[in-house]
């Protein structure tokens, strides 16, 4: 369909999702059989992070388990920022959605009875995530919805097209401006509609150290940002703490459910290190565990995961897809450990939305990665990622399905941007090297400054309007970073270690409140800006 400008750039009455992830792809179906256009940057089933997701979704299904008691793990671990009722809305409507699934055909693991199994991972008080074949509940799902949205009817698929702009016109959207995905001399075309909703993913593509895929790099929040939506708690980016250090641009993912199975943290001298750090050890939530493995590492001890012991010669067969990993790089797990180190793996941040999905500009909705629910508040819960895309993208179907679209706007045909120059590779490499160096794991003052004025420079001078974006969306991540004076949840301020109760509430902010943080940092610099960034 990537030929087929004319019916693209046509004047539709569609409903436009533009991601083809779980988000999107579930939202498709929920809206069906109403007429969708669906963008996706990649074909459809591979560029989304969720097709990666090995640990799988947290719903309370299993007998003893409660939907109040997962909301309440939630709420624990999000720092005293979770909106307690949105993570209660989200725990009790997990069932549902997990039904949903199986009538998509999505595979999960069964008990001999036939019941759902359920698996333990870090900080939930009880069994509860589904999973597909140990690690591969996110294929297996992005795999089932892709053929399901393959198979509807209502649903115009629109595959390898990137959206670098939101046109809008008071105060409400009225069409995208895309452009044909790693084709920058491609001139940009545009799409009428009145409603869109965003589920681009996540920001991984900003650090230098990701689990995430390429296409993960901020843009949807850069493109929300620049037509004005608020943008929620964008300081709070989670490190998973067992990413594998074999060399790999993403790098591997060794799943948390791997610790769930007795897997244990080990340095380079065969001691277990989390157990000096929380009564939770391996199991504690996801922030602890990050500064756990990065303390060793800086130590010079190294940290690796051993699951000899607790999976030994089961491993291959328990968790396939990381045993995979770890074969292509010479690592027998059964026998070897694994070296490991934080990566960037999940944005708590993103665009503000109600309880509907709703964000601060008229027709445009977001769900899955790119938004901000509040339920994960400063820290999120191990597998409530993908139960909030689903949450979220059938509460947005149903809220559009009760909503009076208007009539698709007549644009002028301007384009935000006409060109775009081929993104430098250099320069990607030097501002993903900044924000892991400065807005990574452990973050102090001088470092926020430096990375504030130098991305502020890079996305003025950007010639590319795929840096340019990326630009965007990692400002306003460290801007609220330099902002937030405290150390909370995913948020450590080496400067300011501990919790300041006065700040216990979320973050809004905008991109012109970014852009008065940089000015007011460059107003009392030295002369020169930041010159590792563009020189």
């Amino acid at each position: 369909m990537t030929n087929n400008i004319h019916n693209l750039t046509r004047s539709t009455d569609d409903v436009v999702i533009v991601g083809g992830g779980l988000a999107g792809l579930f939202c498709a179906l929920k809206l069906a059989p109403r007429p969708v256009t669906l963008i996706s940057a990649a074909p459809l089933g591979q560029g989304a992070s969720s097709a990666w997701a090995q640990g799988g979704i947290a719903a309370a299904v299993a007998e003893g388990d409660s939907p109040e008691a997962h909301a309440a793990d939630t709420i624990a671990v999000g720092g005293g920022l979770v909106d307690e009722a949105v993570a209660r809305g989200i725990a009790r409507q997990a069932a549902s959605r997990i039904h949903d699934l199986l009538a998509y055909g999505v595979p999960f693991d069964r008990d001999l009875e036939g019941r759902l199994a359920v698996g333990q991972e870090a900080a939930h008080s009880a069994r509860r995530i589904v999973h597909v074949r140990g690690d591969g509940a996110g294929a297996a799902i992005i795999a089932a919805l892709s053929e399901a949205v393959r198979r509807t009817p209502s649903v115009r698929l629109i595959e390898g097209f990137v959206a670098e702009a939101l046109l809008t016109e008071d105060g409400a959207v009225t069409g995208l401006q895309l452009r044909e995905a790693g084709n920058v001399t491609a001139r940009p075309v545009v799409i009428a509609s009145r409603a869109i909703v965003l589920a681009t993913g996540g920001i991984g593509h900003l650090y230098a150290v990701t689990t995430n895929p390429t296409e993960a790099n901020g843009s949807g929040l850069a493109i929300a940002a620049r037509a004005g939506a608020v943008i929620a708690d964008p300081e709070f980016v989670q490190f998973h703490p067992t990413a594998m250090m074999v060399g790999r641009d993403p790098a591997p993912l060794a799943t948390e459910a791997l610790r769930g199975e007795g897997a244990t943290l080990v340095n380079s001298n065969g001691e277990r290190f989390m157990t000096k750090l929380h009564p939770l050890a391996e199991l504690a939530p996801r922030d602890i565990v990050a500064r756990g493995v990065f303390a060793e590492i800086a130590a010079g001890r190294g940290a690796f995961l051993d699951a000899r012991q607790a999976l030994g010669s089961r491993f291959a067969d328990k968790f396939p897809t990381v045993h995979e990993s770890c074969m292509a790089t010479g690592i027998d797990p059964a026998t070897q450990v694994i070296p490991i180190a934080p990566a960037v793996h999940y944005h708590m941040g993103g665009i503000a939305v109600d309880a509907r999905g709703r964000s601060s500009i008229d027709g445009l909705w977001a769900a899955g990665e790119v938004s901000s629910t509040g339920m994960h508040g400063a820290n999120r819960l191990a597998s409530n990622s993908l139960l909030e895309a689903v949450v979220y993208a059938a509460r947005i179907a149903e809220d559009i399905a009760g909503h009076a679209i208007p009539s698709s706007a007549c644009l002028s045909g301007a384009l935000v941007t006409s060109r775009s120059g081929a993104p430098d590779v250099a320069a990607v490499k030097r501002l993903r090297s900044m924000m892991s160096a400065n807005v990574g794991v452990i973050r102090e003052r001088d470092g926020l400054v430096e990375v504030v004025r130098g991305l502020a420079e890079f996305e003025q001078t950007a010639t590319s309007t795929v840096v340019r974006n990326m630009a965007t969306a990692a400002l306003l991540v460290a801007a609220s970073a330099w902002s937030r004076r405290e150390s909370r949840g995913a948020h450590c301020r080496a400067d300011y270690p501990a919790e300041v109760p006065a700040l216990a509430h979320r973050t809004m902010t905008t991109l012109a409140e970014a852009h008065e943080i940089a000015d007011s940092l460059v107003e009392h610099s030295t002369p020169r800006i930041a010159q590792s960034m563009i020189a």
